[in-house]
């Protein structure tokens, strides 16, 4: 098939635009093209991209944390949220099996000729011998 180019569209406020292309102009590129640089560069580090202003960058230096900041989880979580995660998909599964039952069910209810006699239309009949458990 080939690598097929996709447009992307949005909107932006007035000030947001003027911004964005004077940034172009600065750079002597097109409007599209900041955005395709943004993109690939995105797209490059998996997402983990942070806009920040110029002066900024050069006065922040090597003590620059690595972005997204990253912490330690303790080996129970992570062992929690696997079971977790187990439990959800048993669920899941238990789910769509009742749900498969009860349309199999429904589906017998449908198809069936047999006539259905509820409880409470057999009170009523005074033909009828009552008993009475004891």
């Amino acid at each position: 098939m080939g690598n097929k180019n996709k447009t992307i569209s949005f909107r932006v406020n007035e000030d947001a635009f003027e911004t964005l292309r004077d940034i172009a102009e600065e750079r002597d590129i097109s409007l599209s093209a900041v955005f395709r640089d943004y993109v690939d560069t995105l797209v490059a580090h998996d997402g983990q991209v942070r806009v920040v202003p110029e002066a900024e960058l050069d006065s922040m230096g090597e003590s620059v944390e690595s972005f997204p900041p990253k912490i330690e989880v303790p080996k129970s979580f992570v062992r929690e949220h696997e079971r977790l995660e187990l439990e959800a998909d048993h669920l899941r599964e238990q789910l769509e099996e009742h749900k498969r039952y009860v349309n199999y069910l429904r589906e017998q209810l449908e198809d069936g000729d047999e006539e259905v006699i509820q409880l409470e239309d057999l009170d009523g009949e005074p033909d009828e011998p009552s008993f009475r458990l004891g």
